[in-house]
């Protein structure tokens, strides 16, 4: 069991989420407490003193299902039961367990395609989880052509399952109703909620194969879920945008109180050499005492530069959003954007309270097209020179963001050079993974030698740590 548990923490940790020595003492203590026959029991325990953000409750449920397969637990109670050994707790280890193999042969269903939608709809009409769960076996039987050791993802043995079930069909049966209007919609609803039941129940037959194919560590690779702060930002799907806004504001309170409590650290200016060697004196000029200058206030001003085009869109908007929440510490904030042409939005975030409000404004309200709407650097660059140089100071730090796609224009990286010139420091976030750099029409290549740092920030986590040097 222990190393059951052990094997289950590398696990998340390996998937991003923080656990500490005493957590997993903690959850080893836990399981010594509670009844482990019922396993919903055991992945509340386990989640009570693992997990501290619901957020990473998905990561943490997926990495559970690999490691503490139902199949392989339902095999160790029969045992246990059949045994008669009512002191073994010991929880089942996957692919190992007895009873694991019941029923996974490719091809050995007896029912006919009938036969086997029927039973799918009666279950589904009836709530019948047993029957369901049976159902979803003879189907992955019948359907997936699972063959052991194949180095095939669980993804494609879903496709071929349910693409030989008429879901469209199912669902229609379970959603026909004699009512109408509001009725007959809720019905709908019912009866999509219930497919998507069995889709899971499927799946989690398929994965619970899989491990006992290949075992629970070499799965859990192939099915870990990234945490919201490690998700590629220009890649993340509808449902990981929605978890990244989510994580966005917390992020911004704690990056926020982290960044204060480190600058009322500093309380201490440089060595101040006249002082310090007038307290020499009493030494014979050895400077054991040493005095220092008040401290001054360091809050840069910042000004950001987002390409906000299609391709990066998604980067820039987390990213303004991030710098504007916590934007109490810099001495002030200057936002600008554009895809050809450019135009400053400062004003829509002096005015909102929530700064993803702003943000949500600006593709609409920003002037930001000049001609045909293509990323455009060289000339966005250039009318921004020309607009706002003067107020580029050595007390401002230019932040640019965009992954340098030009379409083919000129880069002009004289104007980069420039406003570097003129700055205190400027530094590019590049969206796009350092391979890619420099390939087609990126022309990062140009700008990075009048950048401080080029910087490959595709995900909050990156973002976080970048911001936190920043200020």
């Amino acid at each position: 069991m222990l190393k059951l548990l052990g094997d289950f923490i590398a696990e998340l940790r390996a998937a991003g989420i923080p656990v500490s020595m005493t957590e997993h003492m903690d959850a080893a203590r836990a399981m010594q407490a509670i009844d482990m026959t019922p396993r919903a029991l055991v992945r509340a325990t386990l989640a009570a003193t693992l997990v501290k953000d619901s957020d990473h409750l998905p990561v943490f449920n997926a990495a559970f299902d690999v490691f503490f397969s139902l199949r392989s637990w339902e095999g160790a109670e029969e045992l246990m039961g059949e045994s008669g050994d009512e002191g073994e707790t010991s929880a089942p280890t996957g692919a190992n367990a007895p009873g694991a193999r019941r029923g996974t042969g490719a091809g050995s269903s007896t029912m006919s395609a009938e036969e086997l939608a029927e039973m799918l709809f009666r279950a589904l009409r009836d709530g019948d989880v047993a029957s369901l769960r049976r159902g979803a076996g003879e189907a992955v039987s019948r359907y997936a052509g699972m063959e052991p050791g194949r180095p095939v993802g669980g993804t494609y043995y879903l496709y071929r399952t349910l693409r030989n079930l008429d879901l469209e069909n199912l669902e229609a049966r379970l959603g026909s109703s004699g009512g109408t209007g509001l009725a007959q919609r809720l019905a709908r609803d019912e009866a999509r909620a219930r497919v998507e039941m069995l889709k899971a129940e499927i799946e989690r037959e398929i994965r619970e194969r899989l491990v006992e194919d290949r075992g629970s560590q070499a799965l859990a690779k192939s099915v870990r879920k990234p945490l919201p702060e490690d998700v590629d930002v220009m890649h993340a799907n509808r449902e990981e945008m929605a978890q990244l806004e989510r994580a966005l504001r917390p992020l911004s309170r704690k990056l926020a109180v982290r960044l204060a409590r480190r600058r009322r650290r500093r309380r201490r200016g440089p060595v101040d050499l006249r002082h310090t060697v007038r307290r020499s004196l009493s030494t014979g000029g050895v400077p054991i005492d040493l005095r220092f200058k008040p401290p001054r206030p360091n809050k840069p001003e910042i000004i950001v530069i987002a390409d906000i085009s299609g391709s990066v869109a998604s980067f820039a908007r987390f990213t303004l959003h991030l710098v504007h929440a916590i934007s109490s510490q810099f001495s002030k904030v200057r936002s600008f954007v554009f895809v050809d042409g450019i135009d400053e939005v400062t004003r829509l975030f002096e005015g909102a309270d929530d700064p993803a409000d702003a943000v949500a404004r600006i593709n609409a309200e920003a002037d930001v097209i000049a001609f045909d709407g293509h990323s455009d650097y060289g000339r966005a660059l250039s009318v921004f020179h020309d607009r706002y140089a003067r107020d580029v100071t050595r007390r401002s730090t230019v932040l640019i963001l965009g992954d340098a796609r030009n379409n083919y224009h000129q880069a002009h990286p004289e104007v980069l050079a420039d406003l570097h010139h003129r700055a205190r420091a400027v530094y590019w976030l590049n969206p796009e993974p350092v391979g890619y750099w420099n390939s087609g029409d990126s022309v990062i290549n140009q700008y990075a030698p009048h950048c401080d740092r080029v910087i490959e920030c595709r995900t909050l986590r990156q973002l976080e740590a970048f911001v936190g040097e920043l200020a």
